[in-house]
């Protein structure tokens, strides 16, 4: 299974990349909307974890380039804004499975990893 994970944090980042690997994952890790439109130009990826306020670009952005270039990738967003907390981040963004805060342990992160590449 390959992860992409846009984090601004690059600590936070490598937390969730170091225990996704440990379960197996090939994960990629970049901090902003060039280097995450990058990599999924190169290849194909199944998740995407994804900061909604990105510090470089668009996380919107990000997703939509997603959805046209990797239909069946899914995104996980991960936030500390309120902003979307409505729930509208699904209405908008189609390939959207979840929205977590980002202190969401990395053990929980990587269940829903593995729950949503699975479906």
């Amino acid at each position: 299974m390959r992860v992409l994970i846009v984090e601004g944090n690059p600590e936070l980042g490598a937390i969730w990349c170091r225990h996704l690997q440990r379960s197996g994952c090939d994960v990629v890790q970049v901090q902003s909307q060039a280097e995450a439109i990058e990599v999924l130009q190169t290849g194909p990826v199944d998740i995407i974890i994804l900061d909604l306020v990105l510090e470089e670009g668009s996380a919107l952005a990000v997703a939509d380039f997603a959805s046209y270039r990797h239909p069946g990738a899914k995104v996980i967003f991960v936030t500390d804004s309120s902003f979307f907390s409505d729930g509208s981040i699904f209405r908008h963004v189609p390939n959207a499975c979840a929205m977590m805060p980002a202190r969401t342990r990395p053990e929980d992160l990587g269940a829903l990893v593995e729950h949503y590449a699975m479906h």
